[in-house]
Formats: C-alpha cells, structure tokens, sequence
C-alpha cells in the first residue's frame, strides 16, 4: 500500500475513489462542498431525503456523480460537527478507506485529513490518518492456504491544505513509521505458538539489527542467566522444551552518553498456567501473552525507522510455561537476579517472574526511565475493560508523560494506585516475598511485586492484559501500546529540543 499527500479541491483531482465528510443535518465539509457543486446539488438533495443520516462511521458510495472527477464518490458520516473529535476522526477514516477498497477502487483520495479537530493540527491529523488507514486494511492471512486476490486498494492520498503541505509530511511519515511498529507487533501475536517461540521473537530482533544500523541485538541462552542468577525467569521455563531466551534490543540515536529509555516487554511465547493450569476455555488466546514482546520490538523497529535522537533499549525475557516434568511447582523457593526470594504459590503468576528478572538485568544499563508491558492480570480487564491499559509506577511525572501521550495517540492509559498498604498482601512465611497477592486488587498486587525490584531507577508498568488483544469474531492482536509507547518517544525528543534551545 502506497501513502502520500497531495493539495486540492475535490471537484477537480480526478482519482478512481473521492472521499469526503457529512455531519449530521446535511452539513457538508468543505470538499463535500465542492462535489456537491460540481453534482448540481445531487448529494445536498440525497440528505434533504433522508438517504443517508451521517451517524459517525457511516458511508455510502456513490456511482457515476454527474460531474465529478471521481467515478466512486463515498460519503462519510462523521456525527454531530460539535462532537467531531478524536475518536469520531480515526472511525471516519478507518470507515472511508474500507468502503473504498469494497468498492474495488485501486486508489482513492481521502479529503478528512483536511477538515478541523478541535485542538490538532496537520501533523496529527495526518499520523492518525495513516495508522487509521493501516489498521482497517490490516489482515492476517499468512498461514491460509488461499489468499483474497480481489482487486485491492494499492494507493491513498490524504488531502490537506497547502499551508499545512510541511508539518502533514512529518505526520505522515510519523504513522507511517509506527503503523509498521504496530503490524510486527499484530503479526507476531496472530502466529501460533508452534510458529512464534523464544527463538523466533530472537531472530525476529536480530532481523531488525539486519535493518536498521543502529540497532545492536543480544539474546543470552539459558545457560548465560543461570550464570547470572536469574532464577525466577529460568523457574517459568523449567517445564518447556522450547529454550528460554533474554533478548536485548539497543537503538544509539541519542548522545553516547546519553541515558536510554529501557522498555522491557512480557515474552511468555504460550501460558498453560504451569502446574496451577488454566481452564481449557479460550486457552489458545494465551499465545497473546507475548503482546509486551511484540510491543517492544514494535517499538524499537518505529523508532529506527524515523531515527529518533535518544537512546532506547529493549528487554525481552522470552518462554514458554509448560507444566513438564520439570515444572516448578507451588510452594517452591527461587531466588531472583536481586537476590531476593520469592515463594512461588500460583504458577500461573509467571509474568512478573520473568519481568523481575528483566527488570535488575535493565540496571546495567543505567536508564533514565524504565517501562515495562505486560499481559499481566485479568483483573485489570476487570477494573478497566478493553479500553484503557493500567498504569502504575513509582514515578508521577512519568506517568503523567504516559497518560498525555496516551490521550495524543489514542492509545490510553489509566493510573490505579500503589500504595504501600497493598504489600502486606505479598508476605510470605518462607521467603522475601509471595508471587501473588490474593483475590483483592490483583492488578496493583502483581504492580507491587514488580515495584520491589524497580527502586533504583524511575518506573512505569503498563498491564495490557485488556488491550493488546480482542476475543470472539475479532479475535486478534491490536498491535497495542506500540502508538503509546511511539508518541511518548517522539514527545521526549521534542521535549529535549525545546530544552536544548534555551
């Protein structure tokens, strides 16, 4: 698929697909303006019917529009003009490209890049646009024996004005970038775990490295971390076959001495729950529980793409959790890379073993920030639902420049607290600490663990368990947080050039 930008009125770009904005009450947007003009007030008379009612995310194609350039003209309803926002913005774009491919077009041109949102700019609108774009014509049909060889939709113009002609292409090339992020992370989580093991996300990194120059990728085998002490992780992967793997992704962009932003992402590659397995229902879905993997090379793979000027570095501890032979079993003692130990009483708590491993190993790197995303807790699907991922940290500013980049994005986040009554619910007779929490505030509990092993540096978790995926018919990977992490990126390399000016 081919993305660029052009500047017009739509009444003269002859294109096979012309697509433009209605609100409701008939009130046309500025290209729908011109088309109806160039029609003779053929779509002014078609809502003075009541044809079509310009609810958010509605279209309706129209054929061989006396006049018009375009052969397909698609009206796009974009809801009441007073609430024509964020949200309302991406659906009507998302909706516009897929009623043009539908319409077998092989290119169309999209005039909603240039209609007003209340608070954004052209930059926005555009990066919007594209991920938008992308996601709607995303599919996933890699192992299928038979491909959709209809006619395809090959190529999208976003129109914008010519003044915004500039600030549109960094935009453009911004959503492109992470649109990419976020279909390595999508195409990761659909691939089947006999596909996507430890040793896949590995060479998918060093894949990346291939690449991009500025990028050095390390994967440490196991025998590497049992050196190291890293007896929590090496404890998930005990019961499977498939060797477990820690693999560090580091993008230079920024200063040599600069300190990287260290983003440490959950690779269980498939989570059986161990010896405290889980219940047969919707247990393939647990191929998901490496979306914080993806996510990170996602990330990182946006990030060189646009040549970010900061240092990043990613995280991956990558395994399976199987309840083999060797299985840990509940009520066994490990002891973490930190040295702390911890009691094991629900197998099915791994994430936050492996992550508190990954989480000391990321000292090494002396980060200026550590985020870390998880799959973590159902409970946060409990408390949240499928909208917002969890947020908590041991550092506010940070988890406010997550929130804000969240909102910019769309990609948003939520705090929930952490406060220092919730670890008594980690005690343990036996050791430093227990796996799990109880049944109350399991979401915060697993934040509360990993917390011990963050307080040397500032630290964000996000548990994704709500959001990197959706269940029944449209079952598959959102690709989610990549857009989160991405935005808060670019922002902190904004940030740092604001500051270098003064």
């Amino acid at each position: 698929m081919k993305f660029t930008i052009q500047s017009g009125a739509a009444e003269k770009q002859r294109c096979e697909c012309a697509v433009v904005g209605v609100f409701e009450g008939g009130q046309l947007s500025a290209a729908a303006q011109g088309m109806d003009r160039a029609s003779k007030g053929f779509i002014s008379a078609l809502l003075k019917r009541g044809d079509f009612s310009a609810k958010a995310g509605e279209t309706l194609l129209l054929h061989a529009l006396a006049q018009a350039p375009a052969p397909r003209v698609v009206l796009v309803g974009c809801g009441k003009r007073d609430e024509f926002k964020d949200a309302q913005y991406r659906k009507a774009v998302a909706a516009a490209v897929k009623a043009a491919r539908a319409g077998g077009a092989k290119d169309a041109v999209i005039y909603l890049t240039e209609m007003e949102i209340t608070g954004r700019d052209s930059r926005w609108n555009l990066r919007q646009a594209a991920l938008a774009a992308n996601d709607a014509l995303y599919r996933f049909d890699q192992l299928k024996s038979e491909k959709n060889n209809a006619r395809k939709l090959a190529k999208v113009v976003f129109n914008i004005a010519s003044r915004a002609l500039k600030s549109a292409q960094q935009g453009l090339r911004e959503g492109l970038a992470v649109a990419d992020g976020v279909k390595l992370a999508k195409d990761l989580g659909n691939l089947p775990s006999n596909v996507c093991t430890p040793s896949y996300l590995a060479a998918q990194a060093r894949g990346l490295q291939k690449q991009y120059a500025k990028l050095k990728v390390t994967v440490l085998e196991a025998r590497d971390m049992e050196r190291l002490g890293m007896g929590a992780l090496l404890a998930v992967a005990r019961g499977a076959r498939e060797p477990a793997k820690l693999i560090t992704l580091e993008y230079r962009g920024g200063a040599k001495a600069g300190k990287p932003v260290v983003l440490v992402g959950k690779g269980v590659t498939f989570d059986t729950g161990g010896i405290s397995i889980k219940s047969a229902a919707n247990m393939d879905e647990m191929k998901y529980d490496m979306s914080g993997a993806g996510s990170v090379l996602g990330t990182l793979a946006a990030c060189a793409a646009l040549k970010l000027p900061l240092n990043v570095v990613g995280v991956i501890p990558a395994t399976e959790n199987m309840p083999g032979s060797n299985a840990v079993k509940p009520g066994d003692i490990v002891t973490s890379l930190s040295g702390q130990t911890i009691e094991i009483l629900n197998t099915d708590a791994e994430g936050r073993l492996i992550l508190c491993d990954a989480l000391t190993y990321s000292e090494r790197f002396k980060p200026e920030v550590v985020i870390d995303i998880a799959t973590l807790t159902g409970a946060c699907v409990v408390a949240l639902g499928k909208h917002p991922s969890g947020l908590l940290g041991n550092d506010q500013p940070l988890a406010a420049a997550l929130q804000s980049a969240g909102e910019e994005s769309g990609d948003r986040v939520w705090p929930l607290p952490l406060w220092d009554e919730y670890q008594e619910q980690l005690k343990s007779n036996f050791a430093d600490m227990s796996n799990v929490g109880g049944r109350e505030a399991g979401t915060i509990t697993a934040a509360c663990f990993l917390w011990r092993f963050t307080k040397k540096f500032r630290w964000a978790h996000l548990d994704v368990a709500g959001t990197a995926y959706q269940t029944g018919n449209n079952k598959g990977s959102t690709g989610r947080p990549v857009p989160l992490l991405t935005q808060y990126l670019i922002n902190r390399c904004a940030k740092q050039k604001v500051a270098s000016r003064k």
